[in-house]
């Protein structure tokens, strides 16, 4: 995928890459980016010479047919982890548990700390599940990273992708491995997730949302929502004005 995909990708949208030092030649670390597109786990990946390994659902994996061979087979080969959503904590605890594996081989592990894409290109509040606690109990450098750009190269629900030139931003590794073994205190989390979103935001120049992704993509929802009806309302109307301006005439 690394020469197939990757190499494509490199030959057509020519991404400029800073700080590729700060990626370890071997051993594990954490690379925690910014999400604006579906592109981000193809263009991360495509400039490195190290396999990063993210997290899917295992639906992608599990899917009947020749089309769910398929797509399996190809989530497989750009290196994403199937992560069973059933269970009493859900999809959580199983990318918990798929992340401290992967960190454990000595590999590159991949997480966008949002939870989801941005739904405005702004970066959002980071959810201290997932990478504080894979970060503290594996002790593995966190690697801030920004992409750049990439929104507007496929923005959601865009299929065909802008030719332009995205970015990507490498910052230096985060050490927390003075919080080793406290993965159980929630104000922990919350301060190491909080650290690593302030140095994503330093490199992505974004503004910073103070809430969650997912809750301003509901919001975003229920606005376009309450639009939608207002819309229908003030035609509704303007319709029965004018069926009783017809009887007036």
């Amino acid at each position: 995928m690394k020469f197939s995909i990757g190499g494509s990708l490199k030959l057509a949208f020519r991404p400029w890459v800073e700080g590729l030092e700060n990626i370890p030649a071997e051993g594990p670390a954490i690379l925690a980016s910014n999400h604006l597109s579906f592109s981000d786990s193809f263009f991360l990946p495509a400039v490195l010479d190290r396999k990063v390994t993210f997290i899917a659902k295992a639906e992608y994996f599990t899917s009947p047919g020749l089309k769910g061979k398929l797509t399996a087979a190809f989530f497989k080969g750009v290196g994403q982890l199937p992560v069973d959503r059933s269970g009493a904590r859900g999809a959580g605890e199983a990318a918990i548990r798929s992340g401290i594996e992967v960190v454990e081989r000595g590999e590159l592990f991949g997480i966008y700390p949002e939870g989801t894409r941005s739904p405005d290109g702004r970066l959002y509040r980071g959810k201290p599940g997932g990478l504080a606690r894979v970060a503290l109990a594996t002790g593995a450098p966190v690697i801030p990273v920004a992409m750049i750009d990439t929104e507007k190269i496929q923005p959601p629900g865009k299929v065909v992708p802008k030719l332009m030139r995205p970015g990507i931003r490498i910052g230096k590794p985060l050490d927390f491995s003075r919080y080793h073994g406290m993965d159980g205190d929630r104000f922990i989390l919350r301060s190491v997730t909080d650290e690593v979103m302030y140095e994503i935001m330093k490199l992505s120049g974004q503004e910073y949302v103070d809430v969650y992704a997912t809750a301003a993509k509901r919001q975003i929802a229920d606005a376009e929502k309450a639009a939608r009806e207002a819309a229908k309302e003030a035609a509704r109307e303007a319709a029965r004005e004018a069926k009783a301006a017809g009887r007036e005439d």
